[in-house]
């Protein structure tokens, strides 16, 4: 077998939920080979983060060129950046590139735990958000990069245009972070009229890492060759099945089940 290859490029997530581990199960289940480059370790569980350690920008280059060097790498995400220093590495080896990438930039969670040192803003809008296809901010990221309110589907549809004025080709925000757009994103390419992509709210509490794994859907997607609206469109109804399996492990909010295709194939 020759199966597809896709990089992931964010924080290690000790509870298995998010970062880098949910992005390789998302690979797995969609028949993807997964690859990983950590920027930082987390040391957290369902109940939230109790420590982050980042690593040095040039380990995170380190481990980038051993997977590139090597492995037909066919579309990469970015997650958990934490700081400038890794956010400019991440640039500076992302730049060469002509392959799908995909930016999440989490800088604050749904729930609005800040995962961004404050100085790093500014590195997003200037090296990272104009190498990427596609960008998928939630409420609260949305608002920080584009400096807009961001509380209603008319303020998210001028955030997006704001933000793909930042560079990135395509906008995917993701209206969950607003009770009224719960199952509702909004995607705008250049050329193309904004839409809203919507599917039935799942009643879970158990939703950890549902970020990261839309966002490693779609790169799985892309690096089997889907066009970006299908790949956004299928990954959304990944997700969307995953919550309806939600984990519910631990004392807090648990993940969304990964592989969800195997019980279903099992009736």
């Amino acid at each position: 077998m020759v199966p597809a290859i896709a990089l992931s490029i964010g924080g290690s997530d000790s509870g298995g939920g998010a970062g880098i581990q949910a992005d390789l199960k998302t690979f797995l289940a969609l028949q993807v080979h997964g690859c990983s480059a950590i920027t930082c370790v987390t040391a957290q569980n369902t109940c939230g983060v109790n420590r982050v350690d980042a690593l040095p920008p040039d380990g995170l280059t380190a481990q980038i060129e051993a997977v590139l060097s090597d492995l037909p790498v066919a579309a990469l995400k970015t997650g958990m950046l934490l700081n400038r220093a890794l956010i400019e590495a991440t640039a500076a080896a992302l730049r060469p590139l002509a392959i799908p990438r995909l930016i999440d930039p989490v800088m604050v969670s749904r729930a609005g735990s800040v995962l961004l040192e404050a100085d790093a803003i500014e590195a997003y809008q200037q090296q990272l958000l104009p190498l990427a296809e596609l960008i998928t901010p939630n409420i609260h990221e949305a608002q920080l990069l584009s400096g807009l309110p961001v509380e209603s589907a008319s303020d998210v549809e001028r955030a997006a245009a704001a933000l793909l004025e930042l560079g990135p080709q395509a906008v995917l925000i993701k209206g969950g972070g607003i009770p009224a757009l719960r199952g509702s994103d909004y995607l705008l390419q250049r050329q193309a009229s904004g839409q809203w992509l919507r599917h039935q709210p799942v009643a879970t509490t158990h939703s950890h890492g549902s970020g990261c794994t839309l966002g490693a859907a779609i790169t799985a997607l892309r690096a089997k060759g889907l066009p970006l609206l299908e790949a956004v469109e299928q990954a959304k109804r990944f997700v969307e099945r995953g919550l309806r399996f939600g984990l519910a492990i631990g004392a807090g909010q648990g993940p969304l089940c990964h592989w969800h295709p195997l019980l279903e194939s099992d009736g």
